[in-house]
């Protein structure tokens, strides 16, 4: 890249990559190039993954096939957004993946929340608050409040949790759900989520 196309952005993780180009005629000739030598070294690009893509936003209105991408567990595509002013424009920008979202909910069945009733509430905090704030790092660097469906999906894990730890909330999960709530209020950064606002509903 920096031989062929000096100046022209360009990021890369792994075998992901990224190059940003002004004109379709430019992602076109990148492309072409970067199969040629990609072939040269005995690899090839993913052909359901490479993709020229264009960020449509509300200076480029134009249409295309592909206006939405995923990388490094983001997604980017037009979405709209509101600037200090208050006025609402189309911006071209990433929040976590549905990919991401999904990979995080399997992560958690995994910790089995519910079958761990020998566990205090505490106790849960200190096992799963750095994976959570890791989460919260960096998926949260961009619209964050677009991971927060997922960040729900801990605290239905807790309400589970609580129906088999105290009796008097067993087959009771709303009643859970409020217990939590006003645990979450009473201290709110026993969690990573609860923190950001995220919290059980309080009755």
């Amino acid at each position: 890249m920096e031989r062929t196309f000096p100046g022209m952005p360009f990021c890369r993780y792994a075998d992901d990559g990224l190059a940003h180009c002004q004109s379709e005629v430019d992602a076109i000739r990148v492309k072409s190039e970067l199969v040629a030598r990609l072939q040269e070294c005995g690899l090839e690009m993913h052909p359901e993954k490479t993709k020229i893509v264009y960020c449509k936003d509300g200076d480029r209105k134009g249409e295309y096939p592909v206006t939405r991408f995923d990388f490094l567990g983001y997604t980017f595509r037009p979405r709209c957004s509101k600037n200090r002013y208050g006025k609402f424009f189309i911006n071209f920008s990433p929040t976590m993946s549905a990919q991401a979202g999904k990979a995080i909910r399997s992560e958690l069945r995994c910790w089995k929340l519910h079958l761990r009733s020998d566990k205090s509430l505490f106790d849960l905090a200190f096992m799963f608050k750095a994976k959570i704030q890791g989460w919260i790092n960096y998926y949260g660097r961009f619209y964050k409040s677009e991971m927060y469906p997922t960040l729900r999906h801990i605290n239905r894990k807790l309400c589970l949790w609580a129906t088999r730890k105290y009796k008097k909330l067993k087959h009771h999960r709303r009643r859970a759900e409020h217990r939590l709530g006003a645990i979450a209020k009473q201290h709110p950064s026993l969690f990573p989520h609860w923190k950001q606002g995220v919290r059980p509903m309080v009755g």
